[in-house]
């Protein structure tokens, strides 16, 4: 039923005033967006949106995404005002502020109610489709009872132009994710200026050109909103639904234009915007009839909740779903049994291949993985254990073909992670996190579990050459806090790996795999579980210890030979497998001081070996010590060819270690 013209009027203002209020008394922010969509919000949070402010986090409520974050007063406004128990109106007068949880764009771990962390545009948007891709699969496995709703999104015209929008809505189209609703902020500004300054594209043509349902509104007229949403909700296509609107409405000097984009109103304007919307009450005050026609909004998705509850209450997959909405995996869940066939039977495959064998056992063994690849499927050895694809007509299958979309799939993956109940993952050469870089990072900012299976580690890929050859990946890759990035060894190293990475429920993984076959270098079933701490040693020296060989991946196989040479030589060798820097930088100083001891310079020589950049290994070797690595781009050629090239042999690296140690 549909809200009073005149209340609605009301609620849109009480928006306006919250938002130009917290952007003034922090000089800084955005007021343009939030005033411009005020009524747009109205009307879909007071009469569509199906949520509960008494229940955050029910599995069953509607995904509400504000991918224009930097407009994030405008989602601060509707969660205080809607009744959500934060923000406090304190919180608002503190918008930008050091403790505030209203941040300068909006984060999912400050705020029940704000789904994913948004700001870098485009990204939000993305991480809907993800959010949508879930409901469909969860929904197939649970049915309408316990999971039936749906994704909506504010975007605004910088999220349409990223290049991140084209990858997105081509995937959503494609999957026809007829529950997923953009409604864009047709303000036709940006920082700049007038759009027409940087574009003339037709921006409805292309979404309907991606399979689409596209239609328009007038953005402040609440009965043409609701035609267009009701539209929207009907189609079984994603919608984009075009909302003319006025950046800033309601400030009558500066409405329309650029000056409302991202800087303060100034007082002056305030009053004169308070006057025009003939609204007196004093700054972060909502007059209390205002505040009653919000916080009754809820009513409805209160009683949704209650239907839902009663529903779940006896249902026969509750445990189930219960399980995978908390993150949970099986209380039986383990690789021991598969790892310890591995020590029975070693074998000699690329790590990509020992990723797919264990792939082969966990999603079989668990039903919350999604799996997916840039288009790259048989080279990442991503689809195993008898998934079939995520269709437009089959919403059953766990494995989608992204496409060559390397930011769309891993903004998808975050959105299927924030949203809960699968354990997304999705592969492409590793070289290619360049491309998806600004979701790996926000994967990390967001706490989320996604999976990244980055194949093609090293110039040991060959004949490709310096284009996919990466060399300062892993590097830059560990410098991002909260992302987990592991190197396995052999097949042993990448099962741990993905279990650690599986049991990780607050933070991302980077598999860094190879394309060359690696021997198995673990056999020893009594000694599982290594990977757990980072680093561990692998071997010990025989003769007195003068050399510590610190080893990742592939590089971990050519440590034991140098250590074998050396010790014929009368050199004792530690070889350490340093599977993750991030874990073993978490271990206590005991087990870190027992494994890289602090002595004397030139009483034990670290050295570490990785065939990649250099940067960075100091951490470990001290000043003093020995780096192996490449520091500069490869080249295209086999992989051995490339390996004797740039000095990754024990011929190479066995005389540098003795000319400093004689040194």
């Amino acid at each position: 039923m549909s809200l009073d013209t005149a209340n609605m009027v009301r609620m849109a203002n009480a928006i306006r005033a919250l938002s130009m209020d917290a952007v003034q008394a922090a000089n800084s922010g955005h007021p343009g967006m939030p005033m411009g969509m005020a009524d747009v919000a109205t009307v879909l949070w007071g009469e569509y949106l199906k949520h509960d402010p008494k229940a955050p986090d029910w599995a069953d409520r509607d995904r509400f995404v504000l991918s224009a974050g930097h407009g994030s007063m405008l989602i601060y406004s509707l969660l205080h005002l809607a009744g959500y128990a934060s923000p406090t109106m304190e919180d608002i007068r503190n918008f930008r502020q050091l403790g505030s949880p209203c941040a300068g764009h909006p984060e999912n771990f400050l705020l029940d109610g704000v789904e994913c962390t948004t700001g870098p545009l485009g990204q939000g948007l993305a991480m809907a489709v993800g959010m949508a891709i879930a409901e469909r699969s969860l929904n197939a496995d649970f049915g309408n009872d316990l999971v039936d709703h749906r994704t909506w999104v504010i975007a605004g015209d910088g999220c349409l132009m990223e290049g991140i929008n084209h990858e997105a809505i081509g995937l959503a189209g494609h999957l026809k994710l007829g529950r997923m609703n953009v409604l864009w902020d047709d303000n036709n500004i940006t920082i700049d200026g007038s759009t027409d300054l940087s574009t003339s594209e037709n921006i409805k043509a292309r979404y309907e050109a991606t399979g689409w349902h596209v239609v328009e509104c007038d953005g402040h007229d609440f009965a043409d909103i609701r035609r267009a949403l009701d539209e929207a909700v009907e189609s079984e296509r994603p919608s984009l639904v075009a909302c003319k609107t006025v950046i800033g409405k309601g400030a009558p000097n500066k409405q329309g234009t650029s000056a409302t984009h991202g800087a303060p109103l100034g007082s002056d304007e305030i009053a004169a915007a308070r006057d025009l919307l003939g609204w007196d009450a004093e700054p972060f005050e909502i007059p209390a009839e205002v505040l009653d026609d919000w916080r009754s909004t809820g009513q409805r998705g209160a009683s949704a909740r209650s239907e839902w509850n009663e529903r779940i209450e006896n249902h026969d997959e509750r445990a189930e779903f219960e399980r995978r909405m908390a993150g949970d995996l099986p209380q039986d869940f383990s690789l021991d049994g598969y790892i310890q066939s591995l020590m029975a039977e070693p074998q000699k495959v690329a790590t990509r291949k020992a990723s797919e064998m264990a792939l082969g056992q966990i999603n079989a063994m668990l039903p919350d993985t999604i799996g997916g690849s840039a288009d790259l499927t048989g080279s990442n050895n991503t689809k195993a254990g008898g998934i079939g694809p995520f269709t437009a007509d089959d919403r059953s299958g766990r494995y989608i073909y992204y496409g060559i979309r390397e930011f769309g799939m891993a903004a998808a993956m975050n959105g299927m992670a924030l949203h809960g109940g699968v354990i997304p993952y999705g592969g492409t050469f590793l070289v290619f996190t360049d491309y998806c870089r600004g979701a790996i990072r926000l994967s990390a900012l967001q706490q989320a579990r996604a999976i990244y299976v980055m194949t093609h580690d090293s110039i040991g890929l060959g004949e490709d050459g310096p284009t996919h050859q990466p060399i300062e990946h892993v590097q830059s890759l560990r410098m991002i806090p909260n992302l987990l990035v592991m190197r396995p060894a052999d097949t042993v190293e990448t099962a741990e790996c993905w279990e650690i990475a599986l049991r990780e429920k607050t933070r991302p993984t980077v598999l860094a795999l190879t394309r060359q076959n690696l021997p198995q270098i673990r056999t020893d079933a009594s000694v599982t579980g290594q990977s757990a701490k980072g680093a561990y040693r692998l071997k010990s020296a025989e003769n007195a210890r003068k050399v510590i060989l610190i080893a990742t991946g592939s590089e971990v196989h050519l440590a034991l030979e140098c250590a074998a040479e050396l010790e014929k030589k009368g050199v004792g060798a530690d070889v350490v497998s340093m599977v993750c820097t991030q874990l073993f930088d978490e271990q206590d100083e005991a087990y870190k001081a027992d494994l890289l001891p602090n002595v004397s310079p030139g009483e034990i020589l670290r050295v570490s070996v990785e065939a990649g950049t250099t940067f960075g290994w100091d951490r470990y070797t001290m000043t003093n010590g020995l780096r192996i690595g490449i520091d500069r781009f490869g080249a295209s050629a086999p992989a051995e060819d490339l390996f004797a090239k740039f000095g990754l042999t024990v011929d190479a690296i066995v005389p540098q270690i003795m000319n400093k140690l004689n040194g």
